[in-house]
């Protein structure tokens, strides 16, 4: 199954849809040498997926988030909304799609993850996750959090822990500093991954013989 990731960075969810079995497609404005995916396309979000959507069985978005964080509020910095305009190009799409986005974004929390639920009590890291169908009862443990925590945002400094710190959290050996606070652990998107894939398996149409012994589209041919 091939995915496109919008919004990719370097690739932190990629990692994760990899994981579940996807072919990752990255699309981000900026470069990204280090990307984590499978392949990589710098280009406009929005304008890719109403001209390539099409092309992929599924697609995640990460729109920017510094429009919904608390960051926002501390430095009165303004931000686009990115998010809203993403879920209108991904309906029209029409392909299943998943969004990531922090609290206080204005979507859907269908699926709330964070690092305790996936052994990492130190990583106090809550995503949202939206989807284009209804999930099944996943029942997930309480965040349990670590007295000391690590937080992984900003632009480092003294009260700052180290990238390597990062990097271990995180799951993630390859992305700088500055990529790290704005990734997305692969462990979410793996678990999100999976749901995903098994939504993709149930919904595919079975391929059909083609009366030669091989799978194919049904042709009728005429005896003469």
């Amino acid at each position: 199954m091939k995915l496109l990731d919008l919004f990719s960075g370097a690739g932190g969810a990629a990692r994760g849809y990899q994981q579940a079995g996807f072919y990752v497609v990255g699309i981000d404005n900026r470069p990204m040498p280090g990307y984590a995916g499978n392949e990589f396309i710098q280009a406009d979000a929005l304008e890719y997926v109403y001209l390539h959507g099409h092309e992929f069985d599924a697609i995640h978005a990460s729109p920017p988030c510094q429009a919904f964080t608390s960051a926002r509020a501390i430095h009165g910095e303004p931000h686009t909304d990115l998010l809203t305009p993403t879920r209108t190009a991904l309906q029209h799409n029409g392909r299943p799609w998943i969004i990531e986005n922090v609290p206080n974004a204005p979507m859907r929390a269908d699926l709330i993850l964070c690092g305790s639920m996936f052994g990492k009590p130190q990583l106090k890291r809550h995503r949202y996750f939206e989807f284009s169908w209804e999930l099944p009862l996943i029942l997930l443990p309480p965040c349990s959090h670590a007295k000391q925590l690590i937080s992984v945002f900003g632009h480092g400094g003294h009260i700052y822990h180290s990238v390597e710190q990062w990097r271990k959290l995180m799951g993630i050996d390859w992305m700088t500093r500055d990529e790290l606070a704005q990734a997305v652990p692969p462990a979410f998107t793996e678990f999100t991954g999976r749901f995903l894939m098994a939504h993709l398996m149930a919904t595919t149409p079975l391929p059909q013989p083609n009366g030669n012994g091989a799978s194919g589209n049904t042709t009728e041919h005429n005896a003469g």
